[in-house]
């Protein structure tokens, strides 16, 4: 297991403002409680130790479950930080919470989302998945399992959940933004779902996007976007990226899966 903070870019321009606030943005975590547990740990040592003028703000880019298997572990933790004075906390919405509420809504969902994650959420809600593709009374009974156990907090958590923030210079979303339209006029769908459009846009747009959904090995960092999605479920690395008047800085944890 390791944590590092990487050092800061060299830049030739001022770096983008935060208003004052010291911000740490963490990636997917992919019901990886496992290393979201370290990672948050030297996120408040690095908290600590920085001292700043105001409370830290503490964003999730959203995709808590599906994959890993703690995702109710992963919410629980969450919301103990929400309910802490260490830091304020803001949780955004990914596809995948939107996958789950799609479930919610019409069981025969179930074996697509199984497809993409869906069964390690199940199984950490006592509710596990039917074998195979099962029919469409198992996915009825399986919906309402899972319904009857997904607890009123954690509902409440996922009801809850911010499509994009902005702070400063800076706006924060799941997985991008539609070039060339205003942040205001953002859909649900581009926020939670685009990739090419957004990824091989040149930029600028409204704000520096900070970012998660598209997985890569490393962070990425462009003058107009910074990704901090790094496939803790498939590497076994979770980041989070550091912002203030400095500039971005990395924080990692986990151990890199062998390939």
């Amino acid at each position: 297991m390791f944590s590092k903070l990487f050092p800061k870019p060299v830049a030739n321009r001022t770096p983008p403002t935060t208003g004052g606030r010291l911000i740490y943005a963490v990636g997917d975590v992919h019901g990886r409680l496992d290393v979201l547990e370290p990672l948050i740990a030297e996120i408040a040592a690095d908290a600590a130790r920085s001292r700043p003028a105001h409370k830290p703000l503490l964003i999730f880019l959203g995709d808590y479950v599906d994959r890993g298997d703690a995702s109710a572990g992963v919410i629980d933790l969450i919301l103990r930080l929400q309910a802490d004075t260490a830091f304020e906390v803001v949780a955004l919405k990914g596809n995948h919470e939107e996958a789950l509420f799609q479930f919610l809504d019409d069981p025969s969902f179930g074996p697509l989302w199984i497809e993409h994650g869906g069964g390690p959420t199940l199984a950490s809600y006592g509710a596990p998945a039917p074998v195979g593709r099962g029919d469409a009374e198992s996915w009825m009974r399986t919906r309402d399992a899972f319904a009857a156990a997904l607890p009123d907090d954690h509902r409440r958590f996922l009801e809850s959940l911010e499509l994009i923030v902005t702070v400063g210079d800076y706006a924060f979303v799941h997985a991008g933004v539609r070039p060339g339209a205003p942040l205001e006029r953002q859909t649900e769908h581009d926020l939670l779902w685009i990739r090419h459009d957004f990824l091989q846009a040149n930029g600028p747009f409204e704000k520096i996007i900070v970012h998660g959904h598209t997985p890569a090995e490393a962070p990425q960092i462009t003058p107009h976007r910074i990704c901090v999605d790094t496939g803790v479920y498939a590497t076994g690395v979770l980041t989070a990226v550091r912002l203030d008047a400095d500039g971005p800085r990395f924080l990692q944890a986990g151990r890199r899966q062998a390939a």
